[in-house]
Formats: structure tokens, sequence, C-alpha cells
């Protein structure tokens, strides 16, 4: 069986696009169309059903992928090693959300990149959930983080750790609240208290409200911004409460900026998901950030 047939047909898999593998294999969409009907007449077999969106897997081609893909995947592993020291790197490519990228993967995998012999250049992304498993289904990138668990046999997922949340504000809220008026009022006394929040459909207040006060928030959104460290910077200024995970704002908690409005018996907790894409963890820079990952994470609280 021709391997680059095999190659084709694993990118289609994982891109779920005649369209999309074309783009990642450099390839005309109606050369890719050609070369899965010609490994579909040798094994006399349908590998995919055709869609108006995409192409979805028949059990056939949804066994040939999980057999073939591991080995695929050593092969370019070997062809990409580094002969000498005069090779260049390989380079880990890896998606997640801004801010937990940022201030948790990000300096964690850093630690990899020195000249140890097994080190890697590191190429990061930022995105939503959703558009971070796409990308990594693409090929795109080599990990994800997201607080999605994908489904599905293309994608594996591995919780990483759990993010506590925490209701905080200025100080001047909290005593304009008053001691203890929370616990007595509930929910309802924060009604007219400013919110900031990364969405206007409040997706961390409306959580926390939900899993805390079984309810849901009235108020609206009075600042908006799409970064969870631009919503700490404005809860600092006094700009109204936040729902945020404690390990974004405990400094500021240390530092008094910020005080914490309410501090319930089980706090919400949100899982942080690390995705590959099955089998690529034979490919050994991969698989060493995957594993170093979740022993860094065994200490993030």
């Amino acid at each position: 069986m021709d391997l680059a047939l095999l190659r084709t047909f694993v990118t289609v898999h994982r891109a779920g696009s005649f369209t999309r593998a074309a783009a990642l294999l450099g390839l005309s969409q109606p050369a890719v169309t050609s070369q899965i009907r010609t490994l579909e007449r040798q094994l006399g077999r349908p590998l995919f059903l055709r869609q108006a969106r995409g192409v979805t897997p028949t059990t056939i081609g949804d066994e040939l992928a999980h057999k073939a893909a591991p080995h695929l995947d050593a092969l370019v592993e070997i062809a990409e090693s580094a002969p000498d020291e005069g090779s260049p790197l390989r380079t880990l490519h890896i998606v997640g959300p801004p801010e937990f990228t940022a201030e948790r993967a990000l300096p964690a995998l850093s630690r990899l990149t020195g000249e140890d012999g097994q080190a890697f250049a590191l190429r990061a992304s930022f995105g939503t959930a959703e558009e971070a498993l796409e990308g990594l289904a693409a090929g795109h990138h080599d990990l994800a983080i997201s607080t999605a668990r994908p489904r599905g046999a293309l994608l594996t997922a591995t919780p990483l750790c759990d993010e506590e949340h925490v209701l905080v504000a200025a100080p001047r809220w909290a005593e304009r609240i008053g001691p203890g008026d929370l616990r007595l009022k509930g929910a309802a006394i924060l009604e007219n208290l400013p919110v900031v929040e990364v969405h206007e459909s409040l997706p961390f207040v409306s959580r926390y409200w939900a899993s805390v006060f079984d309810s849901r928030p009235a108020a609206s959104g009075a600042v908006i911004v799409p970064d969870l460290r631009a919503v700490l910077a404005c809860a600092v200024s006094g700009a109204g409460l936040a729902v945020l995970p404690r390990y974004l704002s405990a400094s500021a908690l240390d530092r008094g900026e910020i005080t914490t409005l309410y501090d319930p018996a089980v706090p919400p907790l949100r899982t942080y998901f690390l995705t590959a894409r099955t089998g690529s963890l034979a490919m050994p820079h991969i698989a060493r950030a995957h594993e170093w990952l979740q022993r860094v994470a065994t200490g993030w609280s």
C-alpha cells in the first residue's frame, strides 16, 4: 500500500475535510479526492461518508486510521529527528486560553526549551476551547489545553488540573456590602454592584451564581473585556465585582488590592484538559511536553 496515500488518508481523517487536508498537505483538493478514491478502490471499501460540510469516517475508515496513524507519526518523527548537532530543533505547537497558557503552561514548558539534547522549539497560540480542539484535529497544533473534553476517538484528553473560582472586588465594594450581609441576604445584595466580565453573557458570574446561589445573576456587565487579566486589573481599580480563577487573583488578594466577597463551603471548580491527537504521543517531543505538564500541574492550586 502506498505510504503517500495513507498519509493523505490520515490527514483527511484528522482534519474532517478534504479542503482542510489539502491545505495541510500542500495539495489541491482534487488531488486529495483522487488519492482517497484510489485507496478506497484498493481496499474495496468506502473510507469516508461525504457530507455537506466535511466528511465522516466509516467504521472501516476509523479502524484503518487507528492502525495506521501511530506508525505514520513515528515515520515522520524519524524523518524529522536531528541527525547531528547542527540540525534544527523539533517544534512543539500548543494552543490554549490566553490567561492559563500565558500564566501557567508556557512558563512550565519554557524549561524544556534549553540545550539538554532533548529540547524543542515552542510555538503558542491562543483560542477558545472550540477553536483549540478544531485546530488540533486539523493538525495545526500538537497539544491543546481547554475546558472542554473532546468527543470521539480522534483526540485523546487527559484531565490536567482543576481551577477554583473566587468572587472578588476592591475593598470599597466589600465595605459597602457590610460584614455578614451577603450570607444573610444572599445574592440579591450583589445585584446593584457593577460587574466586570469577559463576555456579555457573563459566563464566569453565571456559573458562580448557579453553583453557589442556585440562581441567575440579574446584573449586566459594566465592563466587558475578553481577557481575565484585564478583568483582574479592572476589579483592582474598583470597576466592580468579578469572578476569577484563584491562581490569577492570588497575588492581588495577598496585597489587599481586592478581597473575596464570599467564601462558599464548596467553591466552584472548572477542569482543564490536556488533549493530543490519538497516536501523536508516540512522537518524543510531544510525549515529553505532555508528561511534563501533567507533572507540573500537580503543584498548581
